[in-house]
């Protein structure tokens, strides 16, 4: 086979998966993950840079923070890339790649982001979209070395619809299992209602492996797989309450597997601390690159050549809207993990949960009247679940500034827009729920935004 002049990158992602796969020790069959991360590297401590879809995905792609990308907000909502040139698809387009989009990104238009090629299937259907990824696999000539960007709705809980979101998702009890036999996530009680929910979501993740298996199957096939970076992750946690839209790891902590060309004949796991900013650097550093100067993370070369054992101490993680508006931002190490709401007080966002058994659960026992406090503070090694918060504890003083003088750098470092109170200096959406508002579409009709909200977070910032 003719020798390409650079390696392939495989870019393989689904959503609302956080870190429930086998790797991470889920209850749930993920086998070819599995094998990926046994002949890569499993990045057990990865976190996005946003526990929202459109922000998280543009984190990764574009290697700034959410708010330096402009997409602070859902693309199919208003939200929109500030400077869509940036995108990794885009410089790799510039540096001699071919770059091809398979099902969906849920960043910006393709042409725009610098897709060569795009697919014209049903994003909702996986094996459309895994036919597509398959059959460019099995044509793709040796002039240029490829960029393939392969996207499922799987684990999403609702369907995706040319106008919004419509009905769930989840395939009920249709694989193997009793619901009666499976434990809930972390946070949520155990009851046939969440037991329920738990169970379609794994054989939903069953189902997203089984898509991974047949492209992964299909690029070994070709002979493509050792000239081939691969990349597998999740925009963020699950569709579930207490997890996706959290700032804690429930909503933040993702799996993370990178498989370099060559592969790793045993496989190997690392507990350093990383953030999809650092897959862009990364990424230069393999190709001899000079990475652009908007970069935000940092290379994970030296871990994977075990010439480090980390690359950095923090992690910063953010949302300011989903479907409604809730500023929130947080900075982790590996001991803290502090988060500060800025609209507090208010009632849960329940907008911003899509709906479910387990959500409908919660409601019922009055998750709509919890106030989220202005501070959150948590031991991740006394109470790695994040549910006792100290930020109100005098003993917790010192930790508590140092943690916070820390978020405040980091705003200030990436200019962002919570610290203005004009709204105007990043693409703002166009509908947004608001906070009253129990489901984010369905019964509950978004209103066009205003900046009311906006306004009123600035006493506390």
């Amino acid at each position: 086979m003719k020798t390409r002049p650079q390696f392939n990158l495989l870019y393989l992602h689904s959503h609302d998966t956080g870190r429930s796969i086998q790797a991470h020790g889920c209850s749930v069959r993920t086998p070819h993950l599995q094998t990926l991360a046994e002949s890569g590297c499993l990045f057990r401590q990865a976190y996005c840079t946003a526990p929202t879809c459109s922000p998280s995905r543009a984190g990764l792609l574009t290697g700034e923070t959410s708010h330096q990308a402009g997409m602070v907000a859902l693309a199919h909502r208003g939200g929109r890339l500030s400077h869509p040139e940036r995108h990794l698809a885009s410089f790799l387009v510039g540096h001699g790649y071919e770059t091809v989009l398979a099902g969906f990104e849920h960043v910006g238009p393709p042409d725009l982001c610098g897709y060569t090629r795009v697919s014209d299937v049903d994003r909702n259907t996986g094996q459309d979209v895994v036919n597509y990824a398959t059959n460019f696999l099995e044509s793709v000539g040796t002039e240029k070395p490829f960029f393939l960007d392969v996207g499922f709705m799987e684990t999403h809980r609702t369907e995706w619809v040319s106008h919004g979101f419509n009905q769930e998702r989840y395939s009920p009890h249709d694989g193997d299992g009793n619901a009666d036999y499976v434990a809930p996530p972390a946070a949520l009680p155990d009851t046939p209602e969440t037991r329920r929910d738990w169970l379609d979501f794994q054989h939903a993740v069953e189902r997203l492996d089984g898509y991974y298996g047949q492209i992964l199957a299909t690029l070994d096939a070709a002979g493509l797989t050792e000239n081939t970076l691969i990349v597998a992750t999740t925009d963020h946690g699950i569709a579930f309450p207490l997890h996706k839209c959290s700032l804690t790891s429930l909503g933040t902590g993702v799996f993370f597997i990178l498989r370099l060309p060559g592969g790793a004949k045993d496989g190997m796991t690392s507990d350093a601390l990383v953030s999809h900013l650092d897959f862009y650097p990364t990424v230069c550093d393999l190709l001899k690159l000079e990475a652009p100067s908007w970069l935000q993370g940092k290379s994970l070369l030296p871990i994977l050549r075990g010439d480090a054992e980390s690359v950095r101490d923090t992690v910063f993680a953010e949302v300011t809207f989903h479907a409604a508006f809730e500023p929130k931002r947080s900075a982790r190490n590996k001991d803290w993990n502090y988060i500060r709401n800025f609209a507090a007080p208010h009632t849960a966002v329940l907008p911003n949960c899509d709906d479910g058994h387990s959500k409908r659960l919660l409601m019922e026992k009055g998750w709509a009247q919890c106030i989220p406090p202005v501070e959150e503070l948590y031991d991740l090694h006394l109470d790695p679940d994040e549910r006792i918060n100290l930020a109100a504890d005098p003993g917790y003083k010192d930790i508590l500034g140092n943690m916070r003088e820390r978020l405040r750098i980091w705003m200030q470092q990436t200019d962002d827009p919570l610290l203005d109170p004009n709204p105007s200096v990043i693409p703002l959406p166009q509908t947004v729920n608001t906070w009253d508002q129990q489901q984010p579409g369905g019964g509950d009709t978004a209103s066009t935004w205003d900046t009311t909200d906006w306004d009123r977070i600035h006493h506390s910032v």
